[in-house]
C-alpha cells in the first residue's frame, strides 16, 4: 500500500469518528428539542440531500482533474459540526447535516477514488476492506464518545452541544492527514468525450445496478439503524451510554468482518458473500423489533454488524472492475448517489413508518430490503480475473 491510500484511509477514519459522533447526537438533540421520530427520519435523510445531486459531478471532476476532494471534504466537516452545534430547531439541524453530508461526500469519494487509482486490480478487496474497516472503527468509536459525553454532561442540550465540538475537533487531524495524502497526486491524462463513461453506459453494464442496490440497502440499514437504536434505547429505558455501546458493537463487528476479507473471498466467493452476509444482516435486524434486553441486543447487533460488513467493500470492487479505468471515478460516484438517495428515500420513508407504526416496525422494512438485495445480487457476472480490455468491452456493449 503507497502513502496516499494508507494517509487518505487514515483521514477517512479520523473523519468518520467525527460523524459517528455527531449524527447519533443529532437524534438526541432532536430529542432534547421535543422533537419525535417522524423529525428523527426527517433530519437523517438530510445528510444526504446535497451529496444527492453532487456526487456525480464530483465523481467526473475526480476523474478529470484529481480534485482533493479528501481534504474539502474533512475541511467542511468541521464547519457542519459547529453549526450542528448551535442549531436550536429541527430545521437547522436539518440544514447542518446536509452540509455534514456533503463533507461526508467529498471525504468517501476523494478516498476510494484514490485507492481505484493507485491500487492494483487484485488489491481492490484488500484496499477497499481496509478503507471500509477504518470506516467501522470510526463507527466503532464514535458513538462511545458521544454516549460518554451525554451520560456524563449536564441538560441533554448541552451535553449534544459538547459533543459536536468534539466531533469538530476530531475531524481537524482529518483534514492534516488528508493534505498530506493528496499532496503530489497525479494529474490524470486527458480523456476523449467518447471514453467519458456516461451515467447511462455505467448502468448499463451488467451486474453494476444490482451492486449499487446492495450497497445502497446496506448503507441504508447502517443508516438507519445509528439513527433509530436512539429512539428505541429510550423507549426501553436503556442509557445514552448503553446504546452508544451497542452501536459501537455493530461497529466492532463490521471492522472485524472486513480483516481479511481477500481470504474469504478466495474460500467463498465475492457474490455468494455478499448473499450470505445481507441473509444473516437482515434476520438480525428484524429479530431487534422483537428483543428488549440488553444482552439479546448486544448478540444481534454482532450478528448484523457480521453481515453488514461485506456488501460495502466488495460492491466497490465489483463496480470498479466491471467498468474501464477511465470511467472508474464517475461509476464510483453514481455508486455514491445511489447510496445517497436511499440515504435520503430510507429514513424519510422510516420516519413515515414509526410515525404511523412505531420505531419497532421500521426494522422489520430493514429485514425486508437486506432480503431483495441478498436476492438481487445472484445477477451479478463474475469479474475476479479478468483484463482490462474485457472490462472497457463490458462497458461499451
Amino acid at each position: 500500500m503507497n502513502r496516499r491510500v494508507a494517509f487518505c484511509i487514515a483521514a477517512m477514519t479520523a473523519a468518520q469518528i467525527a460523524v459517528y459522533i455527531a449524527r447519533p447526537t443529532t437524534s438526541y438533540r432532536l430529542l432534547g428539542l421535543g422533537a419525535g421520530a417522524r423529525e428523527v427520519g426527517f433530519v437523517t435523510a438530510a445528510f444526504a440531500l446535497i451529496p444527492l445531486f453532487l456526487a456525480i459531478p464530483l465523481g467526473r471532476s475526480a476523474d478529470r482533474r484529481r480534485a482533493p476532494l479528501v481534504t474539502v471534504g474533512c475541511a467542511v466537516q468541521v464547519v457542519a459540526c459547529l453549526l450542528l452545534a448551535w442549531a436550536q430547531t429541527p430545521l437547522a439541524l436539518g440544514g447542518a447535516s446536509a452540509v455534514l453530508g456533503l463533507g461526508h461526500l467529498g471525504v468517501a469519494l476523494g478516498v476510494q477514488e484514490v485507492i481505484a487509482r493507485e491500487s492494483d486490480d487484485r488489491h481492490h478487496d484488500r484496499d477497499f476492506g481496509l478503507l471500509t474497516a477504518g470506516v467501522a472503527l470510526g463507527q466503532m468509536i464514535g458513538p462511545l464518545i458521544g454516549g460518554f459525553v451525554l451520560d456524563h454532561g449536564g441538560s441533554l442540550l448541552a451535553s449534544t452541544k459538547d459533543a459536536m465540538l468534539i466531533a469538530a475537533v476530531v475531524v481537524v487531524p482529518a483534514t492534516a492527514l488528508a493534505a498530506v495524502g493528496e499532496r503530489g497526486r497525479g494529474k490524470s491524462a486527458p480523456v476523449a468525450a467518447s471514453r467519458r463513461g456516461s451515467v447511462r453506459t455505467i448502468l448499463g453494464t451488467r451486474g453494476v445496478a444490482v451492486a449499487i442496490f446492495a450497497s445502497i440497502a446496506v448503507l441504508s440499514a447502517a443508516d438507519i439503524f445509528t439513527a433509530y437504536m436512539p429512539v428505541i434505547g429510550e423507549q426501553r429505558g436503556i442509557a445514552p451510554g448503553v446504546v452508544g455501546v451497542l452501536l459501537a458493537l455493530r461497529a466492532a463487528a463490521s471492522m472485524v468482518s472486513r480483516i481479511g476479507i481477500t481470504r474469504l473471498v478466495a474460500l467463498v466467493g465475492r457474490e455468494r458473500l455478499i448473499i450470505l452476509s445481507a441473509a444473516s444482516a437482515a434476520v438480525a435486524l428484524g429479530a431487534i423489533a422483537f428483543v428488549h434486553g440488553t444482552t439479546p441486543l448486544a448478540v444481534l447487533c454482532v450478528l448484523a454488524g457480521l453481515g453488514l460488513g461485506f456488501s460495502q467493500p466488495l460492491s466497490m470492487t465489483l463496480i470498479v472492475q466491471l467498468v474501464p479505468e477511465y470511467a472508474r471515478g464517475t461509476a464510483l460516484a453514481v455508486r455514491l448517489a445511489g447510496n445517497r438517495l436511499g440515504q435520503v428515500a430510507a429514513p424519510a420513508a422510516a420516519g413515515v413508518v414509526a410515525g404511523s407504526a412505531g420505531a419497532r416496525a421500521v426494522f422489520w422494512v430493514l429485514s425486508a430490503l437486506l432480503g431483495c438485495s441478498a436476492l438481487a445480487i445472484r445477477r451479478v457476472p463474475q469479474v475476479g480475473g479478468r483484463a482490462p480490455g474485457d472490462a472497457e468491452a463490458a462497458v461499451e456493449t
